[in-house]
Order: structure tokens, then C-alpha cells, then sequence
């Protein structure tokens, strides 16, 4: 019910910006030049409609508009400066006006061209990546404008998972380099930046499903960013409350050198502030990137990529105020659960990324390349928190002095976290890749080699004492609720390569192939990986329309790396199998006009079927791996997005997505115990006796990342009358997740995270166009191409999120849940200059 009123009241929403007007006024005039002389043919629009008209050869004009309303007319003809007149006028007015156009060069809109190639491959998607910096997000980048398609249930992370995978079921490359992510992190607080800086992206590719054998050996999605060789001076600057961020770029008169640099600091302390967990909190996090590129001579060329990026979050809490509402025909109550802290928390993360690749245009058709990259990502993780709570019944009425206090306490106790943990990766990678055109066949061909060394120190306790007694309890013992221990020093050598080839048949047939295979071998346990991968897509020729009917199909393994090796108990299982899946995808592209304006419609049904994989938790934004073979699972859904000017120039899509996917865990069994009466009793009862048991096996289950409906849109709009302010809607819905009770076969599925309900919004305001005729030679911002305000606010909606469960046992022994809130309404400001 709560879904079906969301998705009424929103696009209900929509329909107040579409235009319905039966309410007419005119406007007629005449176009002059600066020389009084008729201007004929000069083009006379409503601003944000296809509607409008042409001067005659005597310059004037008649135009029907809409009454008791703000619009706008533009004026424009080549060679002129675009002149706009705003207007209100009543029913059946008429104005009339004299336009006068002052000569001046006009400004071009950006245009984006999408690759056809793009509409060929079944799961990939072309995003613009100057959106990055105008979609309202607390984590701004491209990973926002991907999450738009996939779906997200927190909003402090650059993560996502994609048709039922998880994090790190997914690919990202710069410039033909993987990068990645680091592995300690255990919650959204604790992130960083993301590798990708969206000032220096020229193309954004995703494939969410089917990709080709040229990528690498995930399960589900690869991320293809390219940054910009520049061809001349330019730059940029951004500061925010929670972001700021500076980029130059340039080249040298022959355009043999460039040069593209950026450095971003980010620190989440705003956000933090309105936590229920109260502290003080000193997270920050900043990266500079660099990209050098050298044309050696006509054929050869050298490109150099670096990062250097760290991370650090410091935390001491205070307290922590949540509360639960209980419902239900027996029971009615809000609980409560206060915890009174002592201590502190400090991690650091630094990432370090070299890449330098050689590229020889041997011949038109041959172009081959050559890459060598070292990565680095060095983690700490200190911890030692002392927590005393008290749990029970919540006052919430304000007429009582206890308002707010726990009136009727159900538990009661102290825990104390401690981890000193340590984990360093280098990577070592070299490679060579080649193309070669031959007409209606173009090969890609690849092969790598990866040095992996891995040093993990693992140190975790957790002590918990509830109502005076240590659990677990045993008499006489202090015992430990949990304890983790583990180092591990591990080298490996990965094998990979690929052989593609994309065939183009006749232009009548409209239809292409794309077939590869990929190998994949590691001196760890051994394991040879084949995956033949296929995809076709076909346009028909005779038809009107624009279709394009896409499909792929292929093998895609993904052997261990370090979080999957890594069982619940921090012990290292060396001989872990890599997890493998057959896929099938197959859709439609749809290219369209509506209103005059263009559109266009993706459909693609998808099927993933998955053996030896490995189950694993989700708690916030941590993986926790059985590290074992233990399971089998599938995956399947259908999704729909639109794209197009649902307001004339203004590009909008909007996505939704259907999903299933479940696992079976081998060995997944538990007990029920009956007394001699027949009833079902505790194990660990103390006041009854074990009559019988029936032994339960399990089954199928949901997996962490099962959300039957995913639904974003990303929407643009401006005022009538000044197309220099600009609204931008980002909203997400998701339906519940499965949140399994750690350790319990028998709970597994036993709670739900309720739908995540997202609306940020924008409002963006032009302080400086690119007209610099009208600034003064000692202007400061003489050189300035334009500069934006932005007004952000965050959770509309001021809705509170549950990113997962705090689990709390009363005096009875009976279990509780708390959930964990993420971020409420927030504020954000920001100013964007371009130079």
C-alpha cells in the first residue's frame, strides 16, 4: 500500500509541469537589427516548447500564447545574440513589441551523441557525465547517476549492486586500468571518495549484464570511464559544504603534450551531525589525479594515470538515542535503547594508482597498446568503544516530566568493541591490447599478467555483559562474545586474456555479432577459467521505426579475491573455488519522437543462474563471507528505462526493475525441539525437557540483495521565463531487503529492511553567463566562462531510512531489534565556476 501511494502521489507530481492550457493571450512585433533594418526569418520560440514561429520578410511576427501565466519568448537568428522577453498577460490580450538583435556570436548547446555501438550491446548504457555535478546527492559523482539504474539503500556510499549481485560483483576501469575500492570499511561513515573524478570524465559506459569477453572476470556489472585528452586551456573549481574540488587542464601549442589534473577534498561532518549516534566526528577524505598524454611522433603515443588518495575517519561517540515502534494485536510499545559511550575510533585509508601505457597506430586499421600499472591500498583500523545502554519503554508524552526517558526498563548492560586491524594489497599488472579493423570483422585481443601480495593482520574481541552475566555465560569463566584473530601473507599471479571478434554483416540485414572467449588461471588454487561469452543485436531494415533488438549470452566466472577468501572466523581458506554463472539477456532500443521531441525506450529481460557461490552477509556496507563454496543461486528480473526531454532541452530518464534472485546453502538445517506435551521448546531451556526433535532443512532462501522493484528517475526542469534556473529531481525507490541474524540458520531470513524512499532536490541559479563582452578589463572574472549557485536539499521527504539492526536481549532473554537510521533532511550549498 505504502509503494502504491508513493508512485500515485509522484506522478502526480509530474503532471503539475506537463502543459495544459486553454487560456490564450498574443503577442505580435516586429525584429529589428541594429541598424533598424527588418531582420527576416528570425526564429521567435516559448522558452521550454517546441511551439513558436518565423518573422516575415518585413521582420514581424504573430504569435499565440498562453494566458494568466509566467512565459517567455526567444528571439534568435545567426550571427545575433539570443534576445528573451518575459511576459503576463490576461485572456485575450494583446501585446505588442519591438525586438532589437545585437550582432554577436550565438552560443551552441551541448550536444551529446550517442554511440550506435552503445544501442548494439545488450545491457550498456551511455551516460552524460556532466550530470554528475548537477544531480542532488550527498555523495556526489558518477556513481549517483549510476544508482538512478541499479537502485541504492544508502545514500553515504558510492556502492551498488547490481540485478541481485553484490559490491564486489563489479568492474571499473580508467582508461583500460581496474581500479578498486577499499576492503575494511565497514559503513557508508567511513567512505572516502570514489576513484572517479567527474570533472575530468569525458565517457561513461555501464553494463549492467552481458558484457563482452574484453572485460574482465565479474559477475556483474563493468564500469568503462575515459578521461578527456584536453586541446587547449580550461579549468574548473567547485566548493560545498561538504565538497570542494579544482581541475586544469591544457596543451601545448603543437597539441603533442596535455595535461589533465584534479584534486577534491571531501568531509562528511555535516551529514554526521544529525546521527543518532551523538559524538564528535572527523571524518575526511582528499585525492589528486593526473593524466599526462605525449604524442612521441605520428604513430606513437604515451599516456601516464596517478591517484594518490587518503582516507581518514576519527570518532569519539558520547551517546546514542534510538527508538522502535512494537505493533501488534498482544503488544503495543515504543521502545527505546540509550547507550552511553567511552572512547574512540580512528581508521586511515590511502590508495595509490601508477599507469602508463604505450599506444602504436601501427596502420589505419592496427592499433596496439601497452600497459603497466602498480596499485597500492594500505588500511588501519583502530577501535576501542565501551558502550553501557538501557533498554525498555519510551515516554513520548511531552505533558510528563520523564518525556523522552526509559520508564519501564527491559535490559540493561555493557559492551566494549576493540579492533586493531591491518590490511596492505599491491598489485603488479602488465598487459597488452590490439585492435584490428578489417572491414566487416573487428578483433580485440588482450592478455595480462597480475602479482597479488596480500598481508592481513586481523585482531577482534567483543566483550558483552547483560544484567551482570558475560556472555556467552559460563559459570566461573570471563568469556568473550567474539573473538577474530588471523594474519595472513598471501602471493598469487593471475593469468588473463581474450580474443573478440565484432562482425558487422551487410548494411540490408541490420545485424551484428560480437563473440569472445576469455581465460583465466591463478597460482593460488590453481584453477583454470574458461568463459565463452556471445552477443548479437539486430536492427530491421524495412521497418519505420528505430528499433534495435539486442541479446548476449556467455559464461562469466569470478575467482576469489581477498573478502571472499576470508571465513567468519578471520581464518584464510586458500583453496576457494571461483563462483561461476551462465547468463542470458535479451531486449529492445527504442528511439522515438514525442511532442516533438526526442526519446528513448529500454526493455531487457535477464536470467542468471549461479553455482559454487559464496554466501556472505551484508551489515551497512561490509561483506561478511562464509568463505566457502556453499551455495547455489539465481537471478532474474526485467527492466524498462526512458530517456528524453520530458521538458524541452532538459534531458530526464527514468528507470524501474523487477527482480528475484535466492540462494540455497548447502548443509542449511536446523532443529526443532518439542517437550513431552508436543510443544516447541528452546534448546537451552532450563525448566523443560527435550521429549523429541524434527530436523528442518532450510532451502531456497532470499538473498541479501533481493529487491523485488527498484525505481529512479532523474528529472530536469527550469522556469518559464529564465532557462538560467534550474531545478533537478533525483529520487529512488526500493522495496524491502532480507536482513539475515548473524550466525542462525534457523533466523536467516528472519527480518526486513523496510523500502528505501529517497527525493533530493536542486535548485541551480546562473551568477555569470559566457558573455564576456559585458565585464570590464578589470573584472576578476573577466575570465570566467560561468558560474553556478546551487541550493540542495537532501531527503526531501525527511523519511528515515534503516540501513540495518542493532539486536538487544531483555532480562528474559527474549530478543529485540533497533533499527539503524540513516541520514535525515540536510541542507547543502555549492558554487561551480568554469574557466
Amino acid at each position: 500500500m505504502t509503494s502504491r501511494l508513493f508512485f500515485l502521489m509522484y506522478f502526480s507530481l509530474l503532471s503539475c509541469f506537463s502543459f495544459a492550457q486553454s487560456k490564450y493571450a498574443y503577442v505580435r512585433g516586429t525584429v529589428l537589427d541594429e541598424n533598424e533594418t527588418p531582420v527576416s526569418r528570425a526564429s521567435v520560440t516559448i522558452l521550454g516548447r517546441n511551439a513558436g514561429t518565423f518573422t516575415n520578410d518585413s521582420g514581424a511576427f504573430y504569435i499565440t500564447v498562453p494566458a494568466e501565466r509566467a512565459f517567455a519568448l526567444v528571439f534568435s537568428f545567426t550571427g545575433y545574440k539570443t534576445d528573451q522577453r518575459n511576459f503576463l498577460l490576461s485572456v485575450r490580450e494583446e501585446e505588442q513589441i519591438v525586438v532589437r538583435l545585437q550582432r554577436g556570436s550565438k552560443n551552441l548547446e551541448t550536444v551529446v551523441i550517442t554511440d550506435q555501438r552503445v544501442r548494439q550491446e545488450a545491457g550498456m548504457l551511455s551516460l552524460n557525465p556532466k550530470n554528475a555535478i548537477n544531480i542532488p546527492s550527498p555523495i556526489t559523482g558518477i556513481e549517483s547517476l549510476i544508482k538512478v539504474f541499479v537502485g541504492s539503500n544508502n545514500e553515504l556510499t558510492s556502492q551498488y549492486s547490481v540485478r541481485g549481485g553484490n559490491y564486489d560483483e563489479n568492474l571499473i576501469y580508467v582508461n583500460d586500468f581496474e581500479v578498486f575500492r577499499p576492503y575494511l570499511v565497514r559503513s557508508g561513515q567511513q567512505e572516502g571518495l570514489s576513484f572517479i573524478n567527474p570533472e575530468m570524465t569525458r565517457s561513461v559506459n555501464f553494463s549492467n549484464g552481458g558484457f563482452q569477453a574484453r572485460y574482465g572476470d565479474k559477475m556483474s556489472s563493468v564500469l568503462d570511464i575515459q578521461y578527456r585528452k584536453p586541446k587547449g586551456f580550461a579549468g574548473s573549481a567547485y566548493v560545498g559544504l561538504l565538497e570542494q574540488g579544482f581541475h586544469l587542464e591544457g596543451a601545448s601549442s603543437n597539441n603533442r603534450f596535455s595535461f589533465l589534473a584534479g584534486v577534491r577534498n571531501r568531509s562528511n561532518r555535516n551529514l554526521f551531525g544529525s546521527q543518532e549516534t551523538k559524538g564528535n566526528y572527523v571524518p575526511s577524505s582528499s585525492d589528486l589525479q593526473m593524466l599526462l598524454t605525449y604524442q612521441l611522433n605520428d604513430k606513437w603515443s604515451a599516456e601516464f594515470l596517478g591517484n594518490i588518495s587518503g582516507t581518514s575517519f576519527k570518532l569519539r561517540p558520547e551517546f546514542s538515542k534510538q527508538t522502535s515502534s512494537v505493533f501488534s494485536p498482544l503488544y503495543t510499545a515504543n521502545l527505546g535503547l540509550d547507550i552511553f559511550f567511552d572512547g574512540r575510533e580512528e581508521d586511515n585509508y590511502s590508495t595509490n594508482m601508477m599507469g602508463l601505457s604505450i599506444i602504436s597506430q601501427v596502420r589505419k586499421n592496427l592499433r596496439l597498446k601497452w600497459l603497466l600499472s602498480r596499485f597500492e591500498n594500505d588500511e588501519e583500523e583502530s577501535v576501542d568503544i565501551i558502550g553501557a545502554y538501557l533498554f525498555g519503554d519510551r515516554e513520548f508524552d511531552k505533558s510528563k516530566p520523564s518525556f523522552g526517558l526509559i520508564t519501564n526498563p527491559l535490559g540493561a548492560g555493557v559492551y566494549q568493541n576493540y579492533a586493531r586491524n591491518r590490511l596492505n594489497i599491491q598489485l603488479l599488472n602488465a598487459g597488452h591490447k590490439g585492435y584490428l579493423d578489417k572491414g566487416l570483422h573487428f578483433f580485440q585481443w588482450g592478455i595480462n599478467v597480475e602479482r597479488q601480495t596480500i598481508k592481513d593482520k586481523l585482531n577482534e574481541w567483543e566483550y558483552q555483559d547483560s544484567a551482570g552475566y558475560s556472555l556467552p555465560y559460563n559459570p566461573g569463566d570471563l568469556s568473550l562474545y567474539k573473538v577474530l584473530k588471523s594474519n595472513a601473507d598471501l602471493e598469487l599471479t593471475r593469468f588473463t586474456g581474450y580474443l573478440q571478434d565484432n562482425i558487422a554483416f551487410s548494411d540490408s540485414s541490420g545485424f551484428t555479432l560480437q563473440a569472445g572467449i576469455r581465460y583465466n588461471y591463478n597460482t593460488l588454487n590453481k584453477e583454470l577459467l574458461l568463459s565463452p561469452r556471445v552477443g548479437f543485436s539486430w536492427t530491421p531494415a524495412a521497418w519505420k521505426k528505430d528499433f534495435v533488438f539486442r541479446g548476449a549470452a556467455g559464461i562469466y566466472n569470478q575467482p576469489p579475491f581477498y573478502r571472499e577468501l576470508r571465513r567468519y572466523d578471520g581464518t584464510i581458506n586458500k583453496d576457494l573455488k571461483a563462483q561461476k554463472s551462465w547468463q542470458l539477456v535479451g531486449g529492445f532500443d527504442y528511439n522515438f519522437k514525442a511532442v516533438n521531441r526526442p526519446f528513448r525506450f529500454t526493455a531487457e529481460a535477464y536470467y542468471k543462474n549461479m553455482r559454487d557461490v559464496v554466501s556472505y552477509d551484508i551489515d551497512n556496507v561490509r561483506l561478511r563471507y562464509s568463505g566457502e563454496n556453499n551455495a547455489k543461486a539465481y537471478a532474474a528480473g526485467v527492466e524498462m528505462r526512458l530517456f528524453g526531454e520530458i521538458v524541452k532541452d532538459a534531458e530526464s530518464w527514468v528507470s524501474l526493475g523487477l527482480m528475484r534472485t535466492r540462494e540455497d546453502i548447502s548443509n542449511d538445517f536446523y532443529y526443532n525441539y518439542r517437550n513431552a506435551a508436543g510443544d516447541i521448546i528452546s534448546a537451552e531451556s532450563e525448566d523443560q525437557v527435550v521429549a523429541d526433535s524434527l530436523k528442518q532443512t532450510v532451502g531456497w532462501l532470499r538473498r541479501p540483495s533481493d529487491r523485488l522493484i527498484n525505481f529512479g528517475m532523474f528529472f530536469q526542469d527550469y522556469l518559464s521565463t529564465n532557462k538560467n534556473i534550474k531545478m533537478y529531481l533525483n529520487t529512488l525507490y526500493g522495496s524491502n531487503l532480507s536482513y539475515n541474524i548473524p550466525n542462525s540458520v534457523k533466523y536467516r531470513n528472519a527480518l526486513k529492511i523496510p523500502p528505501y524512499i529517497r527525493i533530493d532536490i536542486g535548485f541551480s541559479a546562473l551568477l555569470l553567463d559566457s558573455d564576456r563582452s559585458k565585464r570590464r578589463s578589470h573584472s576578476p572574472f573577466r575570465r570566467f566562462e560561468n558560474i553556478w549557485a546551487t541550493l540542495e536539499v537532501f531527503n526531501l521527504i525527511d523519511r528515515a531510512n534503516t540501513i540495518s539492526y542493532l539486536l538487544i536481549k531483555d532480562f528474559s532473554n527474549t530478543t529485540y531489534t533497533i533499527p539503524n537510521r540513516l541520514t535525515p533532511r540536510l541542507l547543502n550549498v555549492k558554487f561551480i565556476a568554469r574557466f
